[in-house]
């Protein structure tokens, strides 16, 4: 609109035969602080170019992805609530007198670190919380990790190119193992301090370099009074920087290298289909990473795990009975169970018998396993890459193998709480153990024989009718538009593009 004097005023348009037009131009936005600092960040690193990149990526749209992200989120709570309890425990083997709350142990002589583990659990407010919930979320954290590997390799998504994603794999599952077993024995009460004898004995056993080890792990001939200072360290020092550095170099080479997924109309081995990293895949992994917490806190608020001022603290004279470890070293102590009273001689040089079942039997199963992906490759030849799952019955031998390792795992578990189950079952725990030792080697051996004559059976079938029903066809592809964009299509139809 003009004003008397024939101006135009702010935001007017141009005159015409004496009648004026508006023109609305959009308002100039200023950019706020935040996108100032993100604009100076990025002109000086520019790492906006990869922040778009990883909010593009694609995540495959099947629960059984999750399960990694289970692990990690238990890794992150393992942190949280293990910082939480460093503040009050107290890593020290010399003697003390109790003189807390709990009566049953008042004017007792135990150790500095079981003196501070009764003062955290009865004394600090939600002491005894964290530490459930610790202890907790330790036993989802490694049955995560199983699950999730177990995953993987009845897939076989361990093939070329993820071989060496594989061994990481491996290894995480052998660092959180000893994570938990030097977490396991930090109480220094007499559950805890039995299963470090029964370690002392394994290192022992070994021949030549037994003696030597264990003395340099437990800091002398057993018990020290440094050894729990030493599980310490390797508790929240260095075993935690090996996991976190192993995570995200696995993390980062699956950044790398796509995800693998599952066979559908619209799955190629040169396409991933599923959800954004953002928005779909986040909201998901933060609502995952807020119910297994929730989850785990809600167990640990109602279900007792540990009760060390039951077991009492350690002595070195005596034995907790029944003495059951967590189930992740159960097998183990099942092996020792299981283990003949047999002490061969070699070149003069006799072997203990803990070294076979305690040493020997459980190198030979994870050397096989951190190995099998260039096992298999060897012996079928295919040497190619893989970017599509196999389903378990496209791989007889790889799903009967998988399905004995499960089967043996399960009898040396079993084995590992014989007295238990004895006294369940009121059979002589020698009974029980006989039976055991002949399971140990005839189950894994039915196991792979039935799962490989069933899988084999299921792929001539499926063969022979040229059957699909078991392709999902169902999922979310990405496809990018005319202006530069990205949109969500029917798995379908991105097949059919």
């Amino acid at each position: 609109m003009a004003d008397d004097a024939g101006r135009l005023e702010p935001g007017g348009g141009e005159q015409r035969g004496g009648d004026v037009e508006r023109s609305v131009l959009p308002p100039v936005r200023r950019p706020t602080e935040l996108e100032r600092l993100a604009d100076w960040f990025d002109g000086r690193t520019g790492f906006g170019r990869y922040a778009r990149m990883a909010l593009r990526k694609v995540f495959p749209d099947h629960w059984t992805f999750l399960l990694g992200e289970v692990a990690l989120f238990c890794f992150v709570i393992l942190l949280a609530t293990g910082v939480f309890m460093t503040f009050f425990y107290t890593p020290d083997s010399r003697p003390t007198t109790y003189h807390g709350p709990y009566a049953p142990l008042a004017g007792a002589q135990v150790s500095a670190a079981f003196e501070s583990v009764m003062r955290l659990s009865f004394e600090v407010r939600a002491g005894l919380l964290m530490r459930q919930i610790h202890h907790w979320t330790a036993l989802v954290f490694l049955g995560s990790i199983g699950v999730h590997l177990a995953r993987v390799f009845f897939t076989g998504a361990f093939r070329r190119p993820r071989d060496i994603n594989w061994l990481i794999g491996v290894t995480l599952l052998l660092l959180a193992l000893a994570e938990g077993f030097t977490g396991y024995s930090l109480p220094d009460d007499l559950l805890s301090g039995t299963g470090l004898r029964i370690a002392y004995s394994a290192a022992l056993s070994i021949p030549f370099i037994g003696p030597w080890l264990a003395s340099l792990i437990f800091g002398g001939e057993f018990p020290t009074l440094e050894l729990i200072s030493r599980l310490f360290v390797f508790h929240v020092m260095l075993l935690p920087g090996l996991l976190i550095g192993a995570i995200g170099t696995h993390l980062l080479i699956v950044y790398v290298q796509t995800h693998t997924q599952y066979k559908s109309r619209a799955t190629r081995e040169d396409n991933v289909v599923g959800l954004p990293f953002w928005p779909g895949q986040v909201f998901r992994s933060v609502g995952l990473l807020f119910l297994t917490a929730a989850v785990i806190a809600l167990i640990a608020g109602l279900i007792q795990i540990n009760p060390v001022w039951l077991y009492g603290p350690f002595i070195p004279y005596a034995v907790s009975s029944p003495a059951q470890p967590d189930w992740y070293v159960g097998w183990l102590e099942g092996l020792l169970r299981l283990g003949l009273p047999f002490e061969p001689t070699i070149l003069g040089v006799t072997i203990p018998s803990p070294f076979i079942p305690g040493i020997v039997i459980p190198g030979i199963l994870f050397t096989i396993l951190l190995l099998w992906p260039f096992i298999e490759a060897r012996a079928t030849g295919d040497h190619a890459e893989h970017h599509l799952l196999d389903w378990p019955w496209e791989s007889p031998i790889r799903t009967a193998t998988g399905a004995a390792g499960i089967a043996l795992f399960l009898v040396i578990t079993l084995a590992g709480g014989n007295d238990v189950i004895g006294v369940f079952l009121n059979v002589p725990v020698e009974t029980l153990t006989a039976i055991l030792r002949v399971l140990f080697v005839v189950l894994p051996v039915a196991t792979w024989l039935l799962i490989y004559w069933l899988a084999s059976s299921q792929r001539r079938r499926r063969a022979a009718g040229a059957d699909t029903s078991h392709i999902r066809a169902g999922g979310v592809a990405i496809r990018r538009t005319a202006t530069g964009g990205f949109e969500e299509i029917d798995a379908i139809e991105g097949d059919a593009d």
